[in-house]
């Protein structure tokens, strides 16, 4: 297909249109397109999300400080990532409004949406996706929805409420990041976007019949449905401009295929390492990973051999407490190792925590309790100002939701409210 060319111009027309496959589609933001002053303002990097849950809870009297603020005391699991005190955020006093459940708050963890233990619950758009709207097309990957553990399980919903599944597979990843497709097999890719964009025009044209039978209610959801017909299609056409570029050639050889799915945190350091691999190549600027761990028995933690779901419901019992916390420090131990990786990665004059937003939390304030209120929850990098406590009241929680608005605005949109959260994080500032 013959593209149009374009000479080097600052005051480049963003209207400018490029057309091909009976397509019209605006052309992203250029670099071409800004004027000088704007290009010369503007951060060199781009930002970045990383949107960690682990489902079983993490015991509460091991990582919540007593004392509020910049001095608090560290806490047995903060302790472990005390090298990153001043570029992290805990909050206590935090939950989702609406959202219980037990652990089928998991599914509303990133969404928000509350009643997820209902038979007529319906998910709405995780936090992630709407980022992806606004940040996810400059990236070869929109997003990685990734998991470790047993039995698949997400992290990320559609804005039809569909969870998006997950890759669990380090060696599948890895190759779906860094190893070139065969000639056929970019064939095939070309092949299937076609179909699928093919699909979209077929959909449209039986709808637009139908829609002058609706009424103004119908009509006004069919709106809607063409709106995300439009976003998939501009997705679409974005993923076959990158079919014959080459993939980020890295010098780290690929995992080998996970062996023992009970090695939680050999799997956990891998998944990491390969997050951390696709933010540093830009293949991904937004990421979310599931630690599905409750059917897992994490023998290779010394002093762990029962099965972490089992752990959970421990009713205060000593031997049940010291097995579950050597689970959850050798997770912390795992996001230590992230956080430091980022932080040596320079970009500019950056690091890639610098601009890197990392979520890390749970669904459940107390698995043995099944509650859902008073959620551990932290947040490193991103370009926050960091080193605090922010406690809220802890029989009268303050919304999470709220923080996601914070990181919503943090990575570029433009964005005042979200699910049940209708302003920015109160004490957290952006740098």
């Amino acid at each position: 297909m013959n593209m149009p060319h374009f000479t080097a111009n600052p005051a480049l027309d963003r209207r400018t249109m490029l057309k091909g496959l009976g397509v019209s589609l605006a052309l992203p933001l250029l670099e071409a397109m800004r004027p000088a002053f704007v290009r010369a303002t503007e951060p060199a990097s781009p930002r970045r999300f990383v949107g960690v849950m682990t489902n079983m809870g993490i015991l509460p009297q091991y990582f919540f400080p007593e004392t509020p603020r910049r001095d608090y005391a560290l806490t047995p699991y903060l302790e472990i990532l005390k090298e990153h005190r001043e570029s992290l955020t805990v909050f206590s006093g935090v939950s989702l409004p609406g959202v219980d459940g037990g652990h089928a708050a998991e599914k509303s963890f990133l969404t928000g949406a509350p009643g997820a233990s209902r038979g007529s619950f319906k998910n709405s758009v995780s936090l992630d996706q709407v980022m992806v709207e606004r940040a996810g097309g400059e990236t070869r990957f929109p997003s990685l929805t990734l998991m470790v553990g047993a039995e698949d399980m997400s992290c990320s919903w559609t804005r039809s409420g569909s969870m998006i599944p997950p890759q669990r597979s380090p060696l599948k990843l890895y190759q779906q990041l860094f190893v070139e497709d065969t000639p056929q097999g970019k064939a095939d890719a070309l092949r299937r976007l076609k179909e699928d964009r093919s699909l979209l025009d077929s959909l449209r044209d039986q709808t637009r019949r139908l829609e002058k039978s609706l009424g103004a209610a119908d009509r006004e959801r069919l709106d809607q449905y063409f709106s995300s017909v439009r976003d998939l299609e501009q997705r679409l056409a974005k993923s076959e401009a990158w079919v014959d570029r080459p993939k980020p050639k890295v010098g780290t050889p690929a995992p080998e295929e996970t062996k023992d799915r009970d090695d939680l945190a050999l799997n956990e350091r891998v998944m990491f390492d390969l997050i951390r691999m696709a933010i540093e190549t830009d293949s991904t600027r937004i990421v979310t990973l599931c630690l599905n761990t409750g059917s897992l028995i994490p023998k290779t933690i010394p002093g762990v051999k029962t099965m972490c779901h089992e752990l959970t419901h421990h009713g205060g019992r000593e031997e049940k407490l010291a097995e579950l916390r050597c689970i959850e420090e050798a997770q912390f131990r795992a996001l230590a190792e992230f956080l430091t990786r980022l932080g040596a990665a320079k970009e500019s004059d950056r690091t890639l925590l610098d601009q890197t937003a990392v979520l890390y939390g749970t669904n459940m304030g107390s698995a043995n309790a099944h509650s859902n209120d008073n959620l551990p929850v932290l947040l490193a990098g991103g370009g926050f100002k960091h080193g605090q406590h922010l406690a809220f009241d802890r029989k009268k929680n303050y919304p999470l939701s709220n923080l996601y608005v914070s990181l919503l605005q943090r990575i570029g949109v433009e964005a005042s409210e979200f699910s049940s959260g209708t302003t920015t994080m109160r004490g957290l500032e952006m740098a």
